[in-house]
């Protein structure tokens, strides 16, 4: 396990070197100029391009590239054209709220999908199954901003159960129980919309393993259907379902970008949207290729759970 995990890790810098090519021209190719607004509308031209030489933005995009690259390596990751303050700075006050979102609503999804899916299984065609099959198409035909604008309204607006946005109270002084009440409704809603298509995968895999010879043969054997079902036929059902929950950690931090900007939420999301708007293509690099790591990090975990899940995976 130990040597293939070193040669995964291995095999992520070149492919976040594809990526980080792939981000940077694309970026750069979209039209208009970010740093326009930095000299002003009377600026002389001579002085705009005096400037830009300086900052070295009249440098073909492959030679700004290997600049960038090369600051990026050494832990220089540029200044935002926005606010001016080092994109660093940014990533780092950015990314706890952003994780503190993510991990909750991943926890949510998972805690309520698996028993979801596992009762619609067992109990086939009876009023629990249509339930839960009901409530996980809407939960999967809704979509995500709707639903986030939605539960504003009913809980926030009308109800008045929850804050509808910001991380914390402002003029407040910082309390963890305010935290969490500004944490409940946006993490809620945000593993809602992932925990439907879990809920009907985890629900047809199940019903696929219990349709095995192996676990009528341990009915037949006079086993309680309880061990039946969470100690032979839960554990391979879940095998398939695992890549589903690798996949959904990038999904999850991809839907923060609407969410956090809905609600308000001071995290990476918010971040990604307000650089898309201003053109700050130094806070885009980063966050982009924050996102494509995730993507490798999630391929990684559920690569490992695979083996957790199964004993007959093992990696050499």
């Amino acid at each position: 396990m130990r040597q293939y995990l070193i040669r995964r890790i291995l095999q992520t810098i070149p492919i976040m070197l594809g990526v980080s090519v792939v981000i940077f021209f694309i970026v750069h190719s979209a039209p208009g100029d970010p740093y326009a607004y930095l000299f002003g509308p009377r600026t002389d031209l001579k002085v705009k391009e005096k400037l830009k030489e300086e900052m070295g933005l009249n440098a073909p995009l492959p030679v700004q590239y290997v600049r960038w690259l090369g600051q990026t390596v050494q832990g220089n990751l540029g200044y935002s054209i926005r606010t001016g303050k080092p994109v660093a700075q940014l990533l780092k006050e950015r990314l706890g709220p952003t994780l503190l979102l993510t991990g909750t609503a991943f926890l949510i999804s998972l805690m309520l999908s698996i028993p979801m899916g596992v009762i619609s299984a067992t109990k086939q065609y009876s009023w629990l199954d249509y339930v839960v099959t009901t409530v996980a198409f809407i939960g999967i035909s809704l979509p995500s901003f709707f639903a986030a604008l939605l539960a504003i309204y009913l809980f926030a607006v009308k109800w008045q159960i929850f804050p509808m946005n910001q991380i914390t109270t402002p003029g407040q002084p910082f309390s963890m129980l305010d935290l969490i009440h500004h944490l409940i409704l946006p993490a809620t809603v945000l593993g809602l919309r992932d925990m439907a298509g879990l809920t009907r995968f985890t629900r047809s895999s199940l019903l696929e393993v219990l349709r095995q010879d192996y676990v009528r043969t341990a009915r037949a054997k006079g086993l309680a259907e309880r061990k039946v079902i969470y100690k032979h036929a839960l554990r391979n059902a879940l095998i398939p379902v695992v890549t589903l929950l690798g996949f959904g950690l990038p999904n999850l931090f991809s839907g923060t970008i609407v969410f956090e900007t809905i609600f308000t939420w001071s995290g990476m999301g918010l971040l990604s949207f307000e650089a898309v708007v201003s053109r700050d293509y130094p806070v885009l690099m980063v966050v982009n290729i924050f996102f494509a790591f995730m993507v490798i990090v999630g391929n990684l975990i559920a690569d490992i759970l695979y083996a957790v899940v199964d004993p007959r995976i093992r990696y050499s």
